[in-house]
């Protein structure tokens, strides 16, 4: 027996029944696929990962979580047109529940499938760059009027702050600004506190997804989208997680922590329950098998 194995049976049963769902939703006009986007193929390769992950006991998440949940974060992927073989999401298990996680890639892919979005773009600012704004109290909006970056300047120790921008047709959307004392605040609320390998050896990296994370979950809870879309969106907000840090796994773990505490998890109305989902057969996996699924994810990837 080869290592990692799951019954095709047990593949094919949630599925199917995913697929299912979003075939439903379409028809109803209630979601639109991604063009390109295959969501068998989505499927096929998350199950694939799926069958090489262990949750922290190092016992594979297929054996360990509830399959309505397995089908809830499968679920979720597909609405916002995920695929976990480009990294723009992940899967890890909390409590016997499966939880989908969005990358920093994937927060991008998503908001650019938003109505009238055509592209997400971030840019750190470095003491001694020239930065200017404009407040427009007709409009109530907070414009970049001057950005004047130099190389010389690049300096990961002297980061002042960073800005997002969400790019229409005609121009920028929406802006969102912070300063390094409100990134690193933002950094504070996870398990790392801002001190894991990626936030000290890519700061930068670090600093322009956490505004390009608020910026894209500001824009998306205020666009007119559908609300599906940005269900799933939100159930998988997990902002400012790194692959390949330690301290990863935790940090995620403790934000699902707080998540179930606030009863959010799998309460999609459009989601599964255990008996909805059909009833599968697990194949046991050798103990020496397992020891060797640890890793969950490759990176640093940002």
């Amino acid at each position: 027996m080869s290592n990692n194995v799951v019954t095709t049976t047990q593949e094919k049963n949630i599925t199917e029944e995913v697929l299912a769902r979003v075939q439903d939703l379409n028809k109803k006009g209630e979601l639109v696929i991604p063009k390109g986007y295959s969501a068998e193929n989505a499927l096929k390769s998350a199950y694939l990962i799926l069958s090489e992950t262990v949750d922290k006991d190092k016992k594979p998440v297929l054996q360990t979580c509830s399959k309505a949940s397995i089908a809830n974060a499968l679920l979720d992927m597909v609405i916002q047109g995920l695929s976990p073989a480009k990294k723009q999401c992940y899967f890890v298990a909390y409590g016997g529940k499966l939880q989908l996680m969005r990358s920093y890639m994937g927060t991008v892919a998503v908001t650019k499938r938003l109505k009238g979005v055509k592209d997400v773009k971030a840019y750190c600012i470095y003491e001694g760059d020239e930065f200017e704004t404009e407040y427009n109290v007709d409009t109530a909006v907070l414009k970049i009027t001057k950005f004047n970056p130099k190389f010389e300047n690049i300096d990961i120790k002297k980061i002042k702050g960073a800005f997002a921008v969400i790019v229409g047709e005609n121009g920028p959307i929406h802006t969102e600004i912070m300063s390094m004392a409100q990134i690193r605040n933002s950094w504070n609320q996870g398990y790392a506190k801002g001190k894991s390998g990626a936030h000290t050896n890519f700061t930068e990296e670090m600093a322009k997804k956490t505004v390009i994370n608020r910026a894209c979950k500001m824009f998306a809870n205020t666009s007119d989208d559908s609300d599906i879309l940005i269900g799933a969106f939100n159930n998988s907000d997990k902002a400012d997680f790194e692959e390949k840090d330690k301290d990863m796994v935790n940090d995620v773990e403790y934000e699902v922590k707080e998540e179930i505490k606030e009863e959010k998890a799998n309460s999609k109305p459009i989601g599964f329950t255990n008996e909805t989902v059909k009833d599968v057969a697990y194949e046991e996996i050798p103990k020496a098998d397992v020891e060797q699924q640890q890793t969950i994810m490759e990176g640093p990837g940002f």
